[in-house]
């Protein structure tokens, strides 16, 4: 790819970064519980997206089984939202977002155990930099009066959750369109399967992990607040993005999603009045630098038995 369009598709991405950042701020202004948020978020996207797929009329050359992969990767993207969602709610926008975004690290211990390829050194070493930066947010060790949020134990977990689903979307994801078909056709077939596992996650009994069923009767300005969460970050922000990942190396899409974490924590101080403690901060500070560092210096070796 010539230099000047891998400038023009990073910026491309930054942009969707920065769109996706106000996610949490729209989602705790709705006023609505973690599954239903999610759920009207995804379904107030899908007609949006129906829309620009038959405006824009490209031909997309992605076979079914592609299609059907975007459409997992959905799937996927419903667990992760009711597990970030909750975080929000138990810890903060700010402080829920480093943790989901601790993704970077997951996805190389994942490859490690199903691909083989092997982490360096700096990546083993990254490892307990985030254990430690957990146990700094969570506030257990060492203990922390002053943390923030409802209960910043059930936000860590509920983060890790969210982490654990958002780094296998983004593989699936990528995946799933790798020839670089028309980046909203990619996005609507993904929205369409995370609105179908949303509904479903939706009808489980989940109180029990403190997550509530959908609610349908939310009214107006909730309603408001969800199709401007549609708009602007399910449709605009993720499109970006969706555009940038097959055409940009996985650490350049890597370093730009991180962005996102980055402008939430200044969103939840500056808009939401969100208050994380000295302990806290340190923590988040340990996450970013564990990720940065991977992110740009981690390597991996294959080490997968060779025909």
């Amino acid at each position: 790819m010539p230099m000047a369009e891998d400038r023009r598709t990073m910026l491309i991405a930054l942009a969707g970064a920065t769109v996706i950042s106000f996610a949490p701020l729209l989602y705790i202004r709705s006023d609505t519980t973690p599954l239903t948020g999610a759920f009207y978020r995804m379904l107030y996207a899908l007609p949006l997206l129906a829309l620009l797929v038959w405006i824009s009329k490209k031909k997309d050359p992605r076979d079914s089984n592609s299609r059907w992969l975007a459409f997992g990767a959905g799937i996927l993207l419903a667990l992760d939202f009711a597990g970030y969602h909750s975080a929000i709610d138990y810890i903060g926008s700010g402080i829920a977002t480093m943790i989901g975004n601790s993704q970077v690290i997951i996805v190389t211990l994942v490859s490690w155990w199903l691909l083989g390829e092997r982490p360096n050194r700096l990546i083993l070493l990254s490892l307990p930099m985030v254990m430690f930066g957990l146990a700094l947010i969570s506030g257990i060790w060492p203990v922390d009066p002053d943390a923030y949020g409802e209960d910043p134990v059930k936000g860590v977990v509920g983060g890790m959750v969210a982490a654990v689903f958002y780094s296998s979307f983004l593989i699936v994801y990528r995946q799933s369109n790798r020839i670089g078909g028309p980046a909203v056709n990619a996005q609507f077939d993904a929205t369409v399967g995370a609105t179908l596992g949303l509904l479903i996650l939706g009808s489980i009994p989940l109180t029990s992990v403190g997550i509530a069923p959908i609610n349908h009767s939310i009214t107006w300005p909730g309603h408001g607040w969800l199709v401007a969460l549609a708009i602007s970050c399910q449709v605009v922000g993720w499109i970006g993005i969706t555009y940038a990942l097959p055409r940009l190396p996985a650490a350049h899409t890597s370093f730009a999603v991180l962005l996102q974490p980055v402008l939430t924590i200044v969103w939840g101080v500056i808009l939401l009045d969100e208050s994380p403690s000295l302990q806290q901060t340190a923590g988040m500070a340990l996450i970013f630098a564990a990720v940065i560092a991977v992110t740009l210096f981690g390597a991996t070796e294959d080490t997968s038995p060779q025909d």
